[in-house]
């Protein structure tokens, strides 16, 4: 091996620590003096692709990006015992393979048919990794954990506890009633077809809640394969497009109102942008209803993913030399994922502490840090990951259990949006 493959340092912080440290200083430096720019990737034909996205200051905006996610990820690499200089020779590639996936999602042709750009960096990831041999010091050097938790304590900043009166009660109740009936309902249907517990937390949480968002969350706080995460947002990402279509022609042809339709619709697709399309196929205020009831289901992300932590700390007793731990207060709180507490630290300080104005201010600097850590990180997964352990004879139950939790959710969904809305 070369020197730059193994020169490491002598500090070993385990990746949770690392990204509560990394989330909060980007918060920090944000609310402090320095709002990060954040580029545009919106374009619809080439020629304001070259003269809006790819224009010298938007590209100057990507290149500021580019040096502060650099030094992140390279502090990352020293708090966690990895080679920083490997970090400094993959980061660039990574940075520039996951640009090319936030401007082929900024395309609106794309953008209607609701694949993020979470789809387009595992793909463009995949891609490569399949057609290529990347060596081992490359892979070994990709911080894919490290990138989700810092996503994840950035997403903190965006959960509002205060938005739960303004999503009114009709919405909190409807969030709530599903997200409990959904959950346990898939978790069952998944445990029936005998899927690992991975995969049943990561399934239950995705149908329930929102999504993507909720996929990634469960599998931070239970230290999920990367690999299966993967394929549950494939999942949720293709499952969304035909509901975000066909939903509002079922609510036309029955004649429900536009507020059980925005309900229903708000209820059971799990991303938020196609239930926003959704809701705008029907009318004003189905769209109204809709992102009032998924921003409901949203705030309670949050929440959940506190509850998932606890739950999977106290019940996963075996450890990795097969002898089984009873659960005390010590155990709980070595298995904890602690990046969690910097999810409730930030959303805490976003909801209670911090002024409106201010929160105002840094808010889109900080959702587009977020997205582009959740970007980075599925780059990094397409890397590590070959089609085969994505799509195999394996990945058949996991589709079932997830095609039959979604029909129930879009069924009690349903009948719970009209017993409230109706």
């Amino acid at each position: 091996m070369t020197q730059a493959s193994t020169a490491k340092n002598g500090l070993n912080l385990h990746e949770d620590w690392a990204s509560v440290i990394l989330g909060g200083v980007t918060i920090l430096l944000t609310l402090g003096w320095f709002i990060l720019p954040t580029p545009t990737f919106g374009w619809k034909e080439a020629e304001e692709l070259f003269k809006k996205v790819l224009a010298p200051a938007n590209l100057l905006n990507m290149v500021i990006q580019f040096v502060y996610t650099c030094i992140i990820a390279v502090l990352g690499a020293v708090l966690t015992n990895k080679s920083w200089r490997n970090m400094l020779r993959v980061f660039p590639i990574l940075f520039a393979l996951t640009m090319v996936a936030l401007i082929l999602a900024g395309n609106s042709t794309i953008k209607s048919l609701n694949l993020e750009a979470v789809i387009f960096s595992l793909s463009i990831g995949l891609l490569i990794s399949n057609a290529t041999t990347l060596p081992d010091w490359f892979r070994s050097t990709l911080s894919t954990e490290l990138f989700v938790k810092i996503g994840l304590v950035l997403l903190g900043t965006g959960v509002i506890f205060t938005d739960i009166l303004k999503a009114g009660g009709l919405g909190l109740i409807q969030a709530l009633a599903v997200v409990l009936s959904v959950w346990y309902f898939a978790y069952w249907i998944c445990r029936k077809l005998k899927l690992d517990e991975e995969l049943t937390m990561m399934i239950s949480s995705a149908v329930s809640i929102c999504g993507v968002s909720a996929a990634i969350a469960t599998a931070g706080a239970i230290q999920g394969d990367s690999k299966k995460l993967s394929y549950v947002i494939s999942l949720v990402l293709i499952v969304a497009i035909p509901m975000m279509i066909v939903m509002p022609y079922i609510a036309s042809y029955f004649h429900f109102s536009q507020e059980v339709t925005g309900a229903w619709l708000g209820g059971s697709i799990d991303t938020t942008g196609a239930v926003v399309a959704s809701g705008s196929l029907v009318g004003d205020t189905a769209l109204k209803v809709s992102t009032i009831v998924k921003f409901s289901q949203n705030v309670l992300l949050g929440v959940a993913a506190f509850a998932i932590s606890i739950y999977w700390t106290y019940t996963n007793k075996t450890q990795a030399d097969g002898s089984v731990t009873k659960p005390t207060l010590g155990v709980i709180w070595e298995r904890f994922p602690k990046f969690v507490l910097g999810f409730v630290a930030a959303s805490l300080l976003f909801s209670f502490i911090l002024k409106a104005d201010t929160v105002t201010v840094v808010k889109d600097s900080l959702k587009s840090i977020q997205t582009l850590w959740f970007a980075l990180a599925f780059t990094s997964i397409g890397l590590e990951t070959k089609f085969s352990d994505l799509f195999n004879e394996d990945s058949k139950k996991p589709l079932y259990a997830f095609l039959i939790a979604q029909g129930f959710n879009i069924v009690i969904t349903l009948i719970i949006a009209f017993l409230l809305f109706s």
